[in-house]
């Protein structure tokens, strides 16, 4: 049930409104924009009318939606979601750029990254300090000394930091250390880390699974924002299919879809998208020209000897020439990066 209150209606009017929700059994959630108060009712009343509550003082309109994600909808928040964090905003009229590599290996290397993302215009550090493999024998990350290591040059080079957690007993941890939480698509719909990262008030980087559909990410963001986390960003990062030419079939449609679907930022992984460092470039260009808020991209100083996904990962020249590149198409549309 989504609740528009009009222009100027006073604080007793929409309690009121809110009262008689939770009344009827919904879990209400507020939206305060720059012009009206939209309140979100989630709950089981399928038949409700909603004329009971288009009578109510200070209200302008009352709809019900019918799609199964209920604060993910575009129709919750129209004018869309913008994510801020310190000086930077995701969603906004800026593309957010984030870059780093696959995994966190060692001081140096973190340190080199930094300096080269940050001097090519990027806001964010990405890294994996604890890495989900597919072998229990590969390389699983370096764990806290990890996140401290990235959390130290990240604030030399006046960077964001956004790295993935696992599990439910790690968003202490990484709480401490990073910005932005990441969720992989391996987690996409591991409900109980979903919930528990509902409770938290850090941005979110939701990643669609490899075999997922856009209203499945979009009823994973559900879970996070039915916690009170409104603060998600969506990641298109390629999905499974039967071609083999590439590592995943990057899924630019989905971009400009989930932004008619949703008010949340989407950003892009053509590194994931494709697998192969040739193809990054071409894939960021046209995420962006797509419409995606944000790209995160794996950046290594020597990737044909780094310890994961080396590649797909981007040299720093290579990241400096995209973010040359995805500037002059964002120019095009009206937008910055």
């Amino acid at each position: 049930m989504l609740v528009v209150m009009q222009e100027g209606a006073s604080e007793a009017q929409t309690e009121a409104v809110i009262n008689r929700l939770v009344e009827m059994g919904f879990n209400v959630h507020r939206s305060t924009g720059v012009r009206h108060t939209v309140l979100g009712g989630v709950g089981p009343m399928d038949d409700f009318d909603p004329a009971v509550l288009e009578v109510f003082e200070g209200v302008k309109e009352c709809h019900r939606i019918v799609s199964p994600y209920k604060l993910a909808s575009r129709h919750w928040r129209p004018a869309g979601t913008i994510i801020r964090i310190g000086k930077v905003e995701i969603g906004g009229p800026q593309v957010v750029s984030m870059g780093g590599p696959c995994s966190v290996e060692s001081k140096e290397q973190i340190e080199s990254v930094a300096a080269s993302v940050a001097a090519a215009g990027a806001q964010v550090i990405r890294g994996g300090a604890f890495k989900p493999r597919s072998s229990p024998y590969s390389f699983q990350g370096m764990g806290e000394e990890g996140l401290q290591i990235m959390r130290a040059a990240a604030d030399r080079h006046g960077l964001l930091v956004v790295s993935e957690v696992m599990d439910h007993l790690q968003i202490p941890l990484l709480l401490q250390y990073s910005d932005i939480l990441q969720v992989g698509a391996r987690n996409m719909q591991n409900f109980n880390l979903l919930r528990e990262l509902g409770k938290v008030r850090k941005p979110i980087l939701l990643k669609r699974g490899i075999a997922a559909t856009i209203e499945e990410l979009l009823l994973s963001a559900e879970y996070i924002m039915s916690g009170g986390n409104y603060e998600v960003m969506l990641c298109e990062r390629g999905i499974r299919t039967f071609e083999t030419s590439t590592r995943n079939t990057m899924d630019i449609s989905a971009i400009p879809v989930l932004k008619r679907l949703t008010h949340l930022p989407v950003v892009a992984d053509p590194s994931h998208g494709t697998g192969k460092r040739d193809y990054v470039l071409p894939m960021a260009r046209a995420a962006v020209a797509a419409g995606a808020d944000g790209l995160i991209v794996e950046v290594h100083p020597d990737p044909d000897h780094a310890i994961s996904d080396g590649a797909q990962t981007l040299r720093p020249e290579q990241f400096a020439e995209m973010m040359g590149q995805v500037r002059a198409i964002a120019g095009a549309i009206g937008r910055a990066a």
